[in-house]
């Protein structure tokens, strides 16, 4: 009974902070990314702020001030109630390889919003502390891809004058989650699972221009929902060594198949006094037609050493983007890897005086490399610097009993693309900013 008022407590809690990221996500503002016209969209970074800042190691890292919610199994180290969300602001440069013109957006975006905290945390006795049991519980709300682009083109065609072509595309998926972890010894395992859903909306329009003839402009467009469970799991296992603990990880998100209903339109149209579109005549139109998405395998393994003021970390990801379908068609896309890196550094120590506060810092670094998953004529090889930091907000006597702030931050500098091939490049610079907030919230209290 007391584990089900527990959870009843903490969902109540929480679920305004869902209804409001929720509808956030959808009324966000969207990147300028034409790639993100293919495949699922433009991946969003699925890693909390402090592991951005790491360039994105996640899989072997278990933090008990902050959730990370790429390996569930790192779950079974959450030992307070933690509030974890993040912002990023999303600055992208799109440049042509093959002339000066560039164009950039900057966008302002939540990241995500989690809620964790402990089930059950206890050792059994003190002689035998090998067998402490922990087991911990998350659920929470983020962006797995965005869809956002706005191309005009401009042409001369001969006997009409000019063709004005206006590409647009939305939309996106999120993800509602809830996972667990249960850690016993060394050995901690964990399951995350939840919903998908988001929509994709593409649209071409065309206006033929002319100076003694009107032509009718027309739209070619076609819109999708769609939505599905999923399923993530994961494993940790902790070896103790001379100066440090080495953390091995692996992870897998297993296939998804999401269910979708799509319509189809063909119309001539004008521009209302609002900016918006009038339909003059439909030429064809389909509605409601079922299909599915299918959305593949993602499998990763990666390890950090711990000591007690650094953290060195290196993960593997790889996904079988070829097995992606959208109605049972292929994409422009392929199967892709990436490599990541980084490091944390953590000056205090046990003599540390209180009055050093930088010394309670971590500072973080690493890099991030591999090819994008979309692919039309080239490999778009992807990769990015990260720098980043946790900055205590909470006084000492708060620390005392378990319940403190962070102020994580991130800096990630990279591109996508290849400087001597004809194609668009991507400058990404991204600012990450998260608060980890840990209380004893929920936990039944004890008295000697």
């Amino acid at each position: 009974m007391y584990l089900a008022n527990l959870i009843t407590a903490g969902i109540r809690k929480f679920s305004a902070l869902v209804f409001f990221v929720f509808i956030f996500s959808i009324a966000s503002a969207q990147e300028n990314s034409p790639y993100s016209r293919y495949g699922i969209g433009d991946l969003v970074p699925n890693q909390n702020v402090a592991s951005r800042g790491m360039g994105g190691v996640a899989i072997g890292f278990s933090d008990y001030q902050s959730i990370n919610f790429i390996n569930p199994a790192s779950l079974g180290y959450i030992n307070n109630t933690i509030l974890d969300l993040g912002g990023e602001v999303d600055i992208r440069t799109l440049k042509s390889t093959t002339s000066s013109e560039k164009y950039t957006a900057t966008n302002t975006l939540i990241s995500y919003l989690q809620l964790g905290f402990p089930l059950l945390s206890r050792k059994f006795s003190k002689t035998d502390a090998e067998k402490n049991v922990f087991w911990g519980l998350s659920f929470g709300l983020r962006p797995v891809s965005r869809i956002g682009y706005k191309i005009e083109k401009n042409e001369r065609l001969s006997g009409i004058d000019s063709l004005q072509t206006l590409y647009e595309g939305s939309g996106g998926i999120n993800q509602f989650n809830i996972g667990t972890g249960i850690r016993i010894k060394q050995l901690s395992v964990g399951i995350n699972t939840g919903y998908s859903f988001g929509n994709k909306d593409y649209s071409t329009k065309l206006e033929l221009i002319n100076d003694s003839v009107s032509y009718y402009k027309s739209n070619t467009e076609a819109k999708a929902n769609f939505s599905g469970f999923f399923l993530n799991i994961g494993l940790q296992y902790a070896i103790k060594m001379n100066k440090g603990i080495l953390n091995l990880g692996a992870y897998s998100n297993l296939q998804q198949s999401l269910k979708a209903k799509k319509s189809n339109i063909d119309e001539t149209f004008v521009y209302d006094g609002n900016g918006g579109t009038f339909t003059i005549d439909t030429v064809s139109f389909n509605n409601d037609l079922a299909g599915r998405i299918k959305i593949p395998a993602t499998y990763g393994v990666g390890f950090t050493y711990v000591t007690k003021n650094w953290l060195l970390g290196m993960d593997f990801e790889t996904s079988n983007w070829a097995d992606y379908r959208y109605y049972g068609q292929k994409d422009a896309v392929q199967n892709n890897w990436t490599v990541r890196v980084g490091a944390q550094y953590y000056p205090a120590k046990e003599n540390t005086a209180i009055k050093k506060y930088w010394s309670f810092v971590k500072y973080r670094a690493g890099f991030n490399i591999g090819p994008d998953y979309i692919k039309l004529n080239e490999n778009r090889l992807g990769y990015a610097a990260t720098v980043g930091a946790s900055f205590p907000l909470t006084s000492y006597q708060r620390i005392r009993f378990g319940e403190y702030v962070m102020l994580n931050t991130a800096l990630e500098i990279g591109a996508k693309g290849n400087k001597s091939t004809f194609s668009v490049r991507e400058n990404i610079t991204r600012i990450s900013i998260g608060v980890s907030m840990n209380a004893r919230w929920f936990q039944k209290r004890s008295y000697d």
